[in-house]
């Protein structure tokens, strides 16, 4: 990774971090790209030039965490995305940022997590039309089970969730 990736890298973060602060004190809806710029230490353009908007940068933020996730906890998740062991390392982090996950709810930003999720299932190049079901498939799947996940308060373990998991798959239907 060149200088100037590392570079626009942390600006991103510092942009994301700085809004995910200010959606902790404000409306997420009445937060402006301007107050995000200041927070950040960065001029407006620099917001504009690396998001489009809030949504992805709350994305961003949740995919570098998970990325940084990954590496500090020797995460399962590989070549086969689609195991139990990586539904339980997604459930993990889930419990692991659970007070981002929980604010991300407060402000009714559901879409960014499933979004994340997506990002972080989906192969970035090359995929065909079955990859690129199965990884929809599979990231509505985790995510609908997140959804009632923290709706329920985490109550159940990663694991707990996981094999439940694993059984739905398994049964075909939901009865």
């Amino acid at each position: 990774m060149g200088r100037g990736t590392r570079t626009t890298e942390f600006l991103k973060e510092c942009m994301a971090d700085a809004l995910i602060d200010l959606m902790r004190r404000k409306p997420f809806e009445k937060i402006s790209a301007g107050e995000i710029a200041e927070a950040a230490g960065v001029g407006r353009a620099t917001w504009f030039r690396n998001f489009s908007g809030k949504n992805e940068a709350i994305t961003y933020k949740l995919v570098r965490l998970w990325y940084r996730w990954f590496e500090e906890n020797s995460a399962s998740a590989g070549a086969e995305r689609y195991t139990i062991d990586n539904a339980i390392d997604f459930l993990s982090f889930c419990r692991e940022y659970r007070g981002l996950i929980e604010d991300i709810y407060a402000a009714n930003l559901r879409s960014t997590i499933y979004e994340a999720f997506y990002y972080i299932m989906m192969p970035q190049y090359g995929a065909n039309a079955e990859e690129c079901y199965t990884s929809r498939f599979f990231s509505y799947g985790l995510f609908g089970i997140v959804d009632e996940w923290v709706r329920r308060g985490f109550c159940e373990t990663p694991d707990e969730l996981a094999r439940l998991f694993e059984v739905m798959m398994r049964r075909g239907s939901i009865q």
